[in-house]
């Protein structure tokens, strides 16, 4: 387990940002989360099409995925590359009453496994080379009734994964190690109260 006071991997907040009180309470919970793994990569190369499953991918900041077809809309969007968790996709199999469900279905960008995803929520993630920032929640469209059958936005719900930015380009892979940077500012025995 990292030593607390250890900074090799922490990173410095923005000059002059606050963070939420909502943040800095996921800081306090995932503070000694274990590294993940990057399971799958998918990108939508345009709107409503295909899912293109790849092994690699670049991820440019400010931007998205390279070939990815959010990588063209807005620049500083908060919905640059969306992640969903294995475990998720395991409980969603359960309320559909399925045994698995391809990811392209679900599309979503990455599949992460072996990491609380509700508690990378405003955290900042290292994979591979990149960085990226998950902040609001990526909620099933009506699109996920006609992917997954009659119930599949109410199977997804709560289990639709996180919307992030790249703060930082680089290349990711699947097999990547998916690890929370430490924030420069936390230390143990933080003023804010878990409970």
């Amino acid at each position: 387990m990292p030593n607390s006071t250890d900074r090799s991997n922490a990173i410095r907040p923005a000059s002059g940002v606050r963070r939420s009180t909502q943040a800095r309470f996921l800081d306090r919970l995932a503070a000694n989360i274990q590294p993940g793994r990057l399971e799958w990569i998918g990108l939508r190369t345009v709107r409503r099409g295909a899912i293109a499953e790849v092994e690699s991918v670049q991820a440019l900041a400010e931007q998205g995925l390279e070939g990815d077809h959010r990588c063209r809309k807005t620049r500083g969007s908060g919905r640059q590359v969306t992640l969903i968790s294995r475990e998720f996709i395991e409980q969603i199999c359960r309320h559909m009453g399925q045994d698995s469900i391809d990811p392209a279905l679900l599309r979503r960008n990455l599949v992460v496994s072996g990491m609380n995803l509700n508690l990378l929520r405003y955290q900042t993630l290292q994979i591979g080379d990149a960085i990226i920032v998950p902040g609001a929640l990526c909620h099933p469209c009506s699109r996920m009734n006609e992917n997954l059958g009659e119930g599949g936005v109410a199977a997804m719900y709560g289990y639709g994964g996180l919307c992030a930015k790249i703060v930082r380009s680089g290349v990711i892979r699947v097999g990547d190690q998916v690890t929370r940077l430490r924030l420069d500012s936390e230390s143990v025995g933080d003023s804010l109260p878990l409970f």
